[in-house]
């Protein structure tokens, strides 16, 4: 396998010192983000990072990044992109400029639920997927579906029902653990015979689950809770070895599927310093993985 890291996680580098750090840490990829966010006094994973390269102009730096990566002895393991499957006009300049980046895959987002009826909301994708699979394949290029909670492919039976007959080489899934865990979890080998070659990239992050009141909630929460005899909960970050995502046991059904792809790491948990997390983060992975692959050689 080979490890990268989405820079939506690394907030308060610039792009050179998430290449440059990254790099000297050992990874061997790097995931960028792309998107128009908002500005931010503080870094942020969602507003002010400094580490995600604007939509808006995107074509006039793409040769700064291509420079960035390279310098850096870094590989492109995706592009983390934005645009929306029905917004046709980004996801056609997200193709394009994945195919001039030599980038192979771009994630293109599904439409979260609310509003629509579902079943609306999910024949529209799969029309303008149809579009998206015939322009990835036009510009030489993957584009990606994300199993992201609160949308309409949350899970890999959704997912599957979305791109079923689509071309494997045109759209692929990416599987991710720790959205998952808030929504759509399957056991990890059924999930991974679902999606068959549609299965194209894995995403790595953690959650928690928290009672209201506990971790980040407040406690007028808790006392409503307590009150009604309900304890509710919400989802936290967590740091990838502490969450509620068995990461090893993932790696060993990854490992008898036969997937030696890449694996890109988003942890948007906080309690360690940003390099410090990146650090143990790939230090955690690869040690999991020469334990997994042990195994499978025993």
């Amino acid at each position: 396998m080979k490890f990268s890291v989405f820079t939506a996680s690394t907030p308060e580098w610039s792009p050179e010192q998430a290449a440059t750090i990254l790099a000297a840490q050992g990874w061997d990829g790097i995931e960028w983000r792309i998107t128009d966010q908002d500005a931010a006094d503080v870094p942020g994973f969602w507003a002010g990072n400094r580490a995600s390269w604007p939509l808006t102009g995107l074509e006039d730096q793409l040769a700064r990044i291509s420079d960035i990566t390279a310098a850096a002895g870094l590989e492109f393991s995706g592009i983390g992109g934005y645009a929306r499957c029905d917004n046709h006009a980004d996801v056609e300049r997200m193709l394009a400029a994945t195919a001039t980046l030599g980038a192979r895959q771009v994630r293109v987002t599904m439409p979260p639920l609310g509003g629509a009826d579902y079943r609306e909301l999910f024949t529209s994708a799969r029309a303008d997927l149809e579009w998206v699979a015939e322009r990835a394949a036009a510009h030489g290029v993957r584009a990606l579906i994300e199993l992201h909670h609160r949308t309409i492919t949350s899970s890999a039976s959704a997912a599957i029902r979305l791109i079923d007959r689509l071309d494997p080489s045109a759209v692929g899934v990416i599987h991710d653990l720790g959205n998952l865990i808030i929504e759509g979890h399957e056991d990890f080998t059924a999930a991974f015979q679902m999606l068959g070659p549609y299965l194209a990239h894995v995403h790595v992050k953690n959650v928690r689950w928290v009672a209201a009141g506990a971790g980040a909630a407040a406690a007028g929460a808790a006392a409503e809770a307590e009150a009604e005899g309900t304890v509710r909960w919400h989802e936290e970050w967590a740091p990838l070895p502490t969450g509620q995502g068995d990461v090893e046991a993932y790696f060993e059904a990854l490992s008898r599927h036969g997937y030696d792809d890449w694996v890109t790491v988003e942890d948007f948990s906080t309690e360690l310093p940003l390099e410090q997390r990146t650090a143990q983060n790939l230090s955690y992975l690869k040690a999991i993985e020469a334990r997994t692959a042990v195994t499978h050689a025993a």
